[in-house]
């Protein structure tokens, strides 16, 4: 791998959950990504990882992207991504967009907890 210094590349500063893989194992175990780019990744777990290892990670909406551990420092490590992919897809919502539901972070119009007796059609509609 070539000593290329990929620390100015854009970074999505985020909080997901992922899997992963190493090389060989058959053990899948969850680590927290702290922040992921295109070309890699931070992870943070308790997966006991050596610079120069081999994995495969699997993010929400993304396949498992196999690269290697480019430095470790206490339970965080780097992880460099044998391809890129497209960051702004992990983030994304992984639930199916539905005309009929409502975003998740609404309530109902029926819901007024502790209010049953406000009239739901005197409520203001934004």
């Amino acid at each position: 791998m070539p000593a290329v210094d990929t620390r100015n590349i854009t970074r999505d500063s985020l909080f997901l959950m992922a899997e992963l893989r190493l090389e060989g194992g058959e053990a899948v175990e969850r680590v927290k990504v702290r922040n992921l780019s295109a070309g890699g990744m931070m992870a943070e777990g308790p997966v006991r990882v050596m610079r120069g290892a081999r994995l495969s990670v699997k993010l929400r909406n993304i396949e498992w992207v196999d690269g290697n551990v480019a430095w470790v420092q206490d339970n965080r490590f780097g992880i460099a991504f044998d391809t890129t992919i497209d960051p702004s897809r992990a983030r994304a919502s992984s639930a199916p967009a539905d005309e009929t539901s409502s975003p998740r972070f609404t309530r109902p119009i029926g819901y007024l907890s502790g209010h049953a007796s406000i009239d739901a059609s005197k409520i203001r509609k934004i």
